[in-house]
């Protein structure tokens, strides 16, 4: 389980483990809480009071302090995983779904004609229709796209992140996206 850290503005930093996030509480870093109450870890007792030390986790946090980055400036690292779920499974060109393991990270413009691995270039295909398009635009080989590939925003990037992401999460993090945005639905 990950713990949704933000900036004390409500800007998506990372995915953190609930040892990462009691760091934080211990330290006085969490500015305010969202979503539920997913962990709580019990401390030592104080020596004078006899109470036990008690820190709750809760499934997203704000913590201080202000980004060193602008975090609108960042472009999301390309990986598979994202650009299948970014994709939705779907091959580009046939338009069926399919499980990761068939899918391929496909090249609009092929690298043998100037292409660049970026996500502007890149949608998910079947092996089979990746083949049979080969070192050619989708115009040359007459396989036109079914979808536009796009760049993830912040809030996007951070749901295609983590593939296990709690309903209070996963709330938050569909408030922001846009609402044309394929990870809104």
């Amino acid at each position: 389980m990950k713990v949704l850290k933000l900036s004390a503005q409500g800007l998506p930093q990372s995915w953190i483990s609930l040892e990462q996030a009691v760091t934080h509480y211990a330290a006085d870093e969490v500015r305010w809480e969202a979503g539920v109450e997913v962990a709580v870890y019990r401390g030592g007792h104080n020596a004078i009071t006899g109470q036990q030390s008690m820190i709750t986790v809760n499934s997203i946090i704000g913590t201080k302090g202000v980004p060193r980055i602008n975090p609108f400036e960042l472009k999301p690292g390309l990986t598979n995983s994202k650009l299948f779920a970014r994709d939705r499974n779907l091959c580009a060109y046939c338009g069926h779904d399919f499980h990761e393991t068939e899918l391929t990270r496909e090249h609009i413009i092929p690298f043998g004609q100037h292409g660049v691995d970026s996500w502007m270039n890149v949608v998910t295909a079947c092996r089979a229709c990746n083949h049979r398009k080969a070192n050619r635009t989708p115009e040359q080989a007459k396989m036109p796209l079914l979808y536009t590939p796009y760049v993830p925003t912040l809030w996007e990037d951070f749901i295609l992140r983590n593939r296990r992401i709690l309903a209070d999460q996963m709330e938050f993090l569909r408030a922001h996206v846009p609402r044309n945005s394929r990870l809104a639905a």
